[in-house]
């Protein structure tokens, strides 16, 4: 039987050649987050072309992100949405920090996206709830969820509300690093991340897929 495998150097030179080049903008916000020391939440350029296929695959014109971070995903995102859709598509980027949105912006006017997105700040858990008080209930048709884990649950609740059937809401950093198969592991974070892959698997609002890209992207499709 076939199974994932984990990527060394090597693979994962491989596997970022063979996909299409980065945009300059693109590029340039994964090489300075690098430099960081909390760059490890920066998702890779792999998953960053899977989503660009994603966002395709639902014909995305409206969008929601949690978790913004320095903006790789969101600009990944918007490129393809922008393209597809022009100045009529909208990428609505909550995070609790003035200073990512900030750095993040920064790529977005490189990256030709910055009119087409908009930065929501503050607690995500009220700023989706404000998107659904602004009447984007079963408008959102791709949504991303990168942030705190124990807040999974409360986003999932709220991006179900928000997608349209059909619409796609993807969860990064399920497999927590393997901590999630470690019975050892109690803390809130990977409890919050069993929780939320336990959650989705019950729920026959959706269809879904737990992969192994990146550090696990758990994928929900709204029926």
């Amino acid at each position: 039987m076939s199974r994932s495998i984990s990527l060394d150097e090597t693979l994962t030179n491989y596997v970022r050649k063979a996909n299409r080049a980065e945009s300059p903008a693109l590029e340039r916000c994964r090489i300075e987050t690098d430099a960081r020391e909390d760059k490890m939440m920066q998702i890779s350029p792999e998953q960053g072309a899977f989503m660009k296929l994603i966002a395709r695959m639902v014909n995305a014109r409206t969008a929601v992100e949690v978790g913004v971070f320095t903006g790789y995903s969101a600009l990944a995102t918007a490129e393809t949405m922008k393209e597809m859709h022009g100045s009529k598509a909208r990428l609505y980027a909550c995070d609790v920090s003035h200073d990512f949105i900030g750095i993040a912006e920064d790529y977005w006017k490189e990256g030709g996206v910055a009119d087409i997105i908009q930065p929501v700040i503050g607690d995500a858990r009220q700023s989706l709830i404000g998107l659904l008080n602004d009447g984007l209930a079963e408008s959102v048709d791709l949504m991303f969820v990168d942030a705190d884990k124990t807040g999974y649950p409360d986003y999932y609740t709220a991006g179900l509300s928000l997608l349209r059937p059909g619409g796609i809401m993807l969860f990064d950093n399920v497999l927590w690093s393997g901590s999630v198969a470690d019975p050892a592991k109690c803390d809130a974070d990977t409890e919050a991340l069993r929780a939320i892959a336990d959650k989705l698997r019950e729920d026959d609002r959706v269809e879904i897929a737990f992969t192994a890209i990146g550090d696990g992207v758990l994928m929900a499709m709204k029926r």
